[in-house]
């Protein structure tokens, strides 16, 4: 039999010179449609599927190589006598090549606008059936899902006569890789269009390799960060990078605890993160203000952290920026002078991610990775019902005292747990995170904050069970409390609060953070 190479593509990368070396080394090319068309154009000889199966493309071509004599050719075992004698019976020719990749339904979904008439339309149904076959006998048969690897197809035979069975094993293991999150895009397109439940009995998800990393949190850990299919709008993935060295994994952490926080104001805003907890977090008439505000409520935790801010970076924020260690800027933009100013720095990384300030969605996957499991919840978007907000002591926060209380209450929310919050004029002073509990929390928050906790505010990202945290605010100087409350001994706290004459607002929402 002579050697025959099925060849239909959507991504026509390539396969004029892959079919040109394929007839150069005998082959005989069969193809359909598109792919035909191109192969003739460029002076090909091509066997088109139709004269194969002697039964011609029907259906607008939703079925064209859905046929016997085309899968009994790819899935023939060439060392089964019985199936080789069945194809001589059936006069059906074996097929050694496949290269097919399938309709482009993950490019046809993004687009703006797009109908579920047009997305079921390009779903594919003869590409994965035929490569899922050449798979699965890989022994036998070479499949090509990934222009890249025509080359190394090609190389093998014009060297060995042969692909060896080891790159063809390889091969058939990228099908279905391909194949499986080819078919989660469809899943998960169809059960967003009918409002399926969110957490499916079986949840197949995907994502697309942005960079390997040199090393995880630790030097002997391999790392690679991978990106969600699709625009990833206002994420970090969807970030241009300006300037500096590549990210690392715990950049990368980093960066995304500032900006979730971040995404919490529409004023002018900076936030600095260090290990994902922010440290420092200030708002101001503009982003130099923000900057300055952020940075003097802690400058000390911002060295060598993470700098989020929703407005651009002009020059006279970035001489203020040049002034101590910073690991990355994000950013909506920067000005010209401000690159220029940023970048005498070699180690600072730049980035720029557009749509900063875009808002997560509610049921966007919040996941966690356990031993032989997934924790997998909505993500945390609400802040407090406002009909839930209630002023529960004698004494009643000042017009600015709220406005303090909501600023440390956004900042509260995503720290971790057990957390507390300082804050005054708009701008943080003090940050407890992941404490074992809120009194050394507290403790730490104070110690940051010194002689500014005078007058301050504070939030708690859980109830106070016991009115120690009170009393402890009391000696420091804070005027105004907010948490969740609902324990059952809010009493006590409600008592300590009045009996040192401290506001104290419960919200009825609580935000843990581990």
């Amino acid at each position: 039999m002579a050697k025959r190479a099925l060849l239909s593509v959507s991504d026509k990368t390539g396969i004029v010179e892959f079919a040109k070396n394929l007839i150069d080394l005998g082959f005989e090319i069969v193809s359909t449609g598109g792919t035909k068309k191109a192969l003739e154009e460029a002076g090909l000889s091509v066997i088109g599927v139709s004269e194969i199966t002697g039964f011609p493309e029907c259906l607008d071509g939703r079925v064209k190589t859905l046929h016997p004599k085309i899968h009994a050719g790819i899935l023939a075992m060439r060392s089964n006598e019985e199936h080789m004698a069945q194809l001589l019976e059936l006069n059906v020719d074996t097929i050694d090549v496949v290269a097919i990749n399938l309709y482009p339904f993950k490019q046809t979904i993004l687009k703006e606008g797009v109908t579920l008439e047009t997305a079921i339309e390009n779903i594919d149904i003869g590409g994965p059936t035929m490569i899922r076959a050449a798979a699965k006998n890989y022994q036998d048969v070479a499949v090509i899902v990934d222009p890249a690897d025509y080359e190394k197809v090609v190389s093998e035979y014009k060297a060995e006569g042969c692909v060896s069975k080891e790159t063809k094993f390889d091969l058939a293991y990228k099908v279905f890789e391909h194949t499986s999150s080819y078919d989660t895009l469809i899943a998960k397109y169809l059960r967003e269009q009918i409002g399926k439940e969110l957490f499916p009995k079986d949840l197949t998800l995907t994502f697309e390799k942005v960079q390997e990393m040199r090393y995880g949190e630790n030097p002997h850990q391999a790392a690679v960060f991978y990106k969600e299919t699709g625009a990833c709008e206002g994420t970090l993935p969807a970030a241009k990078q300006l300037h500096g060295k590549e990210l690392s994994y715990n950049n990368i952490n980093d960066t995304n605890g500032a900006l979730d926080l971040l995404k919490e104001f529409d004023e002018p805003t900076v936030v600095a993160c260090k290990h994902a907890n922010p440290c420092g977090v200030g708002t101001g008439k503009d982003i130099y203000e923000a900057y300055m505000h952020a940075y003097e409520g802690d400058p000390v935790s911002i060295f060598g952290g993470i700098i989020a801010a929703n407005r651009e970076i002009d020059a006279k924020t970035a001489e203020e920026l040049n002034k101590i260690f910073i690991e990355i800027v994000i950013a909506p933009s920067f000005t010209k002078e401000a690159i220029d100013i940023l970048t005498q720095k070699k180690n600072i990384r730049l980035l720029q991610l557009d749509n900063i300030s875009k808002k997560p969605l509610k049921n966007d996957f919040d996941m966690k990775k356990v031993m032989g499991g997934l924790l997998i919840q909505q993500r945390d978007v609400e802040l407090y019902d406002d009909e839930n907000w209630t002023v529960v002591t004698k004494a009643q926060p000042t017009e600015k005292q709220i406005e303090d209380l909501k600023f440390a209450w956004k900042i509260v929310k995503h720290t971790k747990s057990n957390a507390i919050t300082l804050a005054k004029d708009k701008m943080s002073i003090g940050v407890g995170p992941g404490q074992t509990n809120r009194v050394m929390a507290l403790d730490v928050a104070i110690k940051y904050a010194g002689e500014k906790a005078e007058g301050a505010v504070m939030a708690s990202d859980a109830f106070f069970p016991f009115p120690d945290c009170v009393e402890a605010a009391a000696k420091a100087g804070i005027k105004a409390i907010i948490q969740p409350g609902g324990s059952i001994r809010d009493s006590e706290s409600i008592e300590a609060c009045d009996k040192y004459g401290i506001a104290m607002v419960f919200v009825g929402m609580r935000h843990f953070k581990h």
